[in-house]
């Protein structure tokens, strides 16, 4: 059944490109490259990235999810950066995109010993930003309601809280209700962030 609607971005239009590699400040968002798989794994190990992503990683595990990373990006499903500080992987941030609707969703973690540095706001601005200006209209990311760092990190990085959706996912520890966050291009401010916390009920 043939659509009444354009799609936002038109297919091809993203991969026809290499994925780019965005710069904050000394935070560089990367490709994922195979000499990251360690890191990876080692990430994956952490008691916190476990429990909100729900796995941990093997070697081989690790290995192929570098390579999706990469095959996500030329199917044009997905962008996912290392977070990478002078060398150091500090993070992950992924954008998972629905190019009809100009949508995309945020998913990020950070390792523990770089936590409360801002890298996973100030990694979640520049992608947005960054996906804002290739013509996507709304980026979203949802946390646990018990995760209030993660609400944190999308406040600092200028999203709105919008609301919640009840059990609307499934852990380790049973369902958790999850807060919905977004930034949308109509009138969204694409400048710098703001230097304190906005305060939202998390």
């Amino acid at each position: 059944m043939p659509s009444l609607v354009e799609p936002a971005i038109v297919a091809g239009s993203l991969s026809a490109s290499a994925q780019p590699v965005l710069v904050a400040g000394p935070i560089m968002l990367r490709p994922w490259a195979d000499d990251d798989v360690p890191a990876v794994v080692s990430a994956y190990a952490e008691s916190e990235i476990q429990r909100w992503h729900a796995r941990s990683m093997s070697p081989d595990e690790a290995s192929r999810w570098v390579a999706e990373a990469a095959s996500a990006w030329v199917s044009e499903a997905a962008a996912s950066w290392a977070v990478d500080i002078e060398g150091t992987l500090e993070g992950r941030m992924t954008l998972t995109f629905d190019l009809t609707d100009g949508s995309a969703e945020a998913a990020s973690w950070t390792r523990a010993a770089s936590r409360g540095r801002g890298i996973a706001s100030r990694a979640l601005h520049r992608a947005t930003v960054w996906a804002l200006s290739v013509g996507m209209h709304r980026v979203e990311l949802e946390h646990s309601t018990r995760n209030p760092g993660s609400c944190r990190v999308a406040t600092r990085a200028g999203f709105t809280a919008e609301g919640t959706r009840r059990d609307g996912a499934l852990y380790a520890d049973g369902w958790h209700d999850m807060h919905v966050h977004a930034k949308v291009s109509a009138g969204s401010e694409l400048g710098e962030m703001s230097s304190s916390l906005r305060t939202v009920e998390c």
